[in-house]
């Protein structure tokens, strides 16, 4: 059963948690890879590594919904692949966040540096694979499954990065625009996260206060992050997240060894 909440929130940790939450929806829109914005905002208000992760897999479905109402008119016409794709991330989140609840907290503070450090490098590179959109022709193939579903599955056990990687996953399968591959990926790795966020609910040590605030700065940045994009040069914006990123897998890779 969850856990009682192990910290007391002041309002200023709140409001904090908020402007994470916008930086995180806008990282998110930029990068995929909200968590690294999120994570260690929950870290940084004194929360262990496991119940910061299952609480920011509950925050995180902000971002889907944001992302979701943000991108209509790019999900027009994709209805029936992504309700495919989403029952195979659905189980793949479930999977994962099991596999989390299942292993021990000391393993996860292990593993985290490098989930984190991984996903760093790997924004580094999104661009160029990126690059590999329009190798296919829109079909589900069973490499495609395979692919979201092992993805799914690590989004629901830590999620930094899931969605780099589901974006470059169906970047190679589609021939299409990239946004629309965007926001087919927004929805896809939400099923995942969705299921994994009900399991944490119910199972997790979920801190419901710094969810929500994290969950209200997120909706905020995933409406403004498009907007940001177009007036921020996104290449230094990566590389600069990717940088704090792997600043901080070393630094808690050093506290875990």
């Amino acid at each position: 059963m969850p856990a009682d909440p192990i910290l007391t929130l002041g309002p200023w940790q709140l409001v904090f948690l908020v402007v994470a939450g916008v930086g995180a929806g806008v990282t998110g829109s930029i990068a995929g890879l909200a968590s690294l914005v999120s994570y260690p905002a929950l870290l940084a208000i004194g929360m262990p590594p496991v119940a910061a992760n299952v609480t920011n897999t509950v925050a995180l479905m902000g971002n889907t919904v944001g992302s979701a109402a943000g991108s209509r008119p790019e999900l027009r016409g994709q209805r029936t692949r992504l309700l495919r794709l989403c029952a195979i991330t659905a189980v793949g989140g479930a999977a994962g966040s099991a596999l989390l609840l299942l292993t021990p907290e000391g393993t996860f503070a292990y593993i985290v540096p490098f989930l984190i450090g991984g996903a760093s490098v790997l924004l580094l590179f999104s661009p160029r694979l990126a690059e590999r959109a329009g190798r296919g022709d829109g079909g589900l193939t069973a490499g495609t499954a395979t692919g979201a579903f092992l993805v799914a599955i690590y989004g629901g056990y830590f999620g930094a990065a899931a969605g780099v990687i589901m974006l470059a996953l169906l970047s190679a399968a589609w021939t299409q625009p990239l946004a629309r591959t965007n926001a087919a990926k927004n929805i896809v790795t939400g099923a995942a996260n969705l299921v994994a966020a009900l399991v944490f609910a119910f199972t997790g040590p979920v801190l419901w206060p710094a969810a929500a605030a994290l969950c209200v700065g997120l909706i905020a940045g995933s409406f403004v992050g498009p907007a940001v994009v177009r007036r921020l040069p996104p290449a230094l914006l990566r590389v600069a997240i990717a940088l704090a990123g792997i600043g901080l897998a070393v630094t808690l890779a050093w506290q875990a060894w």
